[in-house]
């Protein structure tokens, strides 16, 4: 006995046996029963979910000489049983995906004219129509607005933006829906029950999610896995034969994250990415999966979830443990990923900064990041400590605090003079509080050479670094150190003029002579303000007392005077006489 697939084995050869399309197949079998035929009929939608076996059945019930009062055909009479026998000459079907030209349109017009023999209408079923050249729509448009009383037009397309607009209104339109994921789990049931097919239904799940809505598509993969497993469909055997990542997996996953197990899931990720399973399907179903629990959080959304019944009740106890924040968080952070995913050159790395970003949502904040987070209204984006506790282990204890105030690196210290009261201060005092106003210095008050009292806001030295009767040797490059880093140093509001001293070097003379060459007399005089206190940053910073600080501006350089080609070659020929006797024996001549 021949063997034949199981979608053309139980291709529905009714309305009733057409599933999934309700609504649409009750009004085709009104319009039967009333007799109230349209001339042109576009059925669209996606692969997979009986446009033409629709279409078939249409063509049969219109030319039925018995129908049953439901609008079905009969089955019985002659018309009914040609279509059968696949011998009846009053339906036509044409592939336009290899039929598209005017040519071909045109001979199909030809037909439109003989009436039938048997039955009321000629039927012509153009599947795949979106692929006929606009030509050849142009050439069906006359036809197609105005045809002949016997016939009837079928139009059949999967893209119906493609169809030119003065096609589709001169058709009635019915647009086909997707199967539902319970649709089809209900229809393979019934071809398994027929074939005498042993089956578990979450098994059936996976099948009916892998075909995306297509009834065709579900009955091969059915064949498949009949194939595959020996007429025992289980569901272990399916996920291996369709390579589907266990969706137990990603439960898993969401329950280490919300624990907050990021080594648990970086190996649950190897285990995945070991066993062939690609990254950026990972998130995807990941993503998927956090979107059905967060639609099985409330009774209103819970019927968006096409899933079999025993997932989702999983999915009903999962979304019980997880927070609605942490939801919406995960899911953002996987489209993030999802987009990122082609461009990233190390796909690897971006899944698992994703997944320990997502393990990390309900983690508490560390006691810095916490601190700084509520100070500044908002939580710092930055990763939370992997192993806390590990680090905390390994850190050495803070020191204890010192008597004087410890100042941040990265802000300029000034050197305060200390006062007569401090140094009979007791150790034990508490240290007074000083004011800002009296330790930070302003620019101006350097400016003025006879205050008694200048507190030097270059150099950021301590309080007992003194270079009064040192005469330490330094060198050039100890020379550019000290003057890049005082440059550094320098406050906010002289950025200006501490940009333009980094792109001066600094030179020793005689020695501890110091020479620095500016380029124009506006920085001179700028540095002239300062000179007091860059002599006062060198002698504290290169310990020698006896530095002096030079100021010049740079001569101009002499301009050479820009020759022609003829003048160079004039100049060659007097420097080297053999480049004159070479243009003397070839006879060369300036072009």
């Amino acid at each position: 006995m021949e063997y034949i697939v199981s979608a053309r084995k139980y291709r529905p050869m009714s309305f009733d046996t057409v599933v999934g399309q309700a609504a649409l197949t009750t009004t085709l079998k009104n319009a039967v029963k009333s007799g109230k035929l349209a001339h042109a009929y576009l059925f669209c939608g996606p692969r997979g979910v009986g446009k033409t076996t629709c279409a078939r059945i249409f063509a049969k019930a219109i030319n039925c000489q018995n129908p049953t009062t439901d609008g079905e055909a009969c089955n019985e009479c002659e018309s009914c049983q040609a279509f059968n026998e696949q011998r009846s000459l009053n339906i036509f079907e044409l592939d336009a995906a290899s039929n598209n030209s005017v040519e071909h349109i045109k001979t199909l017009m030809e037909q439109t004219r003989i009436p039938p023999q048997v039955g009321k209408y000629k039927v012509f079923i153009i599947d795949e129509v979106h692929m006929l050249s606009t030509s050849a729509f142009n050439a069906f448009l006359k036809t197609l607005e105005e045809p002949p009383a016997h016939v009837i037009f079928i139009l059949a397309t999967t893209e119906k933006h493609k169809i030119l607009p003065t096609i589709l209104s001169r058709c009635q339109i019915y647009d086909f829906e997707r199967m539902t994921v319970q649709n089809t789990i209900a229809h393979l049931k019934h071809v398994a029950e027929k074939e005498g097919v042993k089956y578990e239904e979450a098994a059936l799940a996976v099948i009916a999610e892998k075909a995306d809505g297509g009834m065709r598509d579900a009955l091969s993969i059915f064949d498949q896995a009949v194939s595959f497993c020996q007429g025992n469909i289980t569901y272990q055997k399916v996920i291996d034969d369709l390579n589907v990542l266990d969706t137990e997996n990603y439960f898993r996953i969401i329950d280490f994250s919300l624990q907050n197990k990021v080594p648990e899931v970086m190996v649950l990720l190897n285990k995945i990415i070991n066993s062939g399973f690609d990254g950026g399907l990972l998130v995807q179903g990941l993503a998927k999966h956090v979107r059905n629990v967060l639609m099985a959080k409330d009774p209103q959304t819970l019927p968006l979830l096409e899933v079999s019944e025993q997932a989702r009740e999983r999915y009903q106890q999962q979304a019980k443990q997880c927070p609605t924040p942490f939801l919406y968080q995960a899911l953002r952070l996987m489209n993030q990923c999802d987009v990122n995913y082609r461009q990233s050159s190390n796909k690897r790395l971006l899944v698992e900064l994703t997944l320990i970003e997502v393990a990390q949502i309900t983690q508490p904040q560390d006691g810095d990041a916490a601190a700084a987070g509520s100070a500044s209204g908002r939580q710092p984006r930055r990763l939370k400590s992997l192993f806390k506790l590990l680090i905390q282990q390994s850190q050495p204890q803070k020191a204890a605090p010192q008597v004087a105030a410890a100042v941040t690196p990265s802000q300029p210290r000034p050197a305060v003079q200390a006062s007569p009261s401090a140094a009979t201060q007791s150790p034990s005092a508490p240290p007074k509080k000083l004011k800002v106003s009296s330790i930070t210095q302003s620019w101006s008050r350097l400016r003025q050479p006879t205050s008694s009292q200048i507190v030097n806001t270059l150099p950021d030295v301590a309080d007992n670094e003194k270079s009064d009767g040192e005469k330490k040797n330094f060198t050039q490059d100890d020379l550019e150190f000290q003057w890049l880093s005082m440059c550094n140093r320098m406050p906010q509001e002289y950025i200006g003029i501490a940009n333009r001293m980094k792109s001066i070097v600094p030179v020793i003379g005689e020695f501890p002579a110091v020479e620095v060459v500016v380029s124009n007399e506006i920085i001179k005089n700028e540095l002239e303000k300062i000179q007091r206190n860059i002599l006062s940053t060198l002698k504290t910073r290169l310990r020698n007392a006896n530095i002096t600080l030079t100021l010049r501006v740079a001569e101009p350089q002499k301009q050479e005077k820009l020759l022609t080609r003829r003048e160079q070659l004039e100049t060659m020929r007097q420097n080297r006489p053999t480049v004159g006797k070479l243009c003397e024996m070839f006879d060369l001549k300036l072009a």
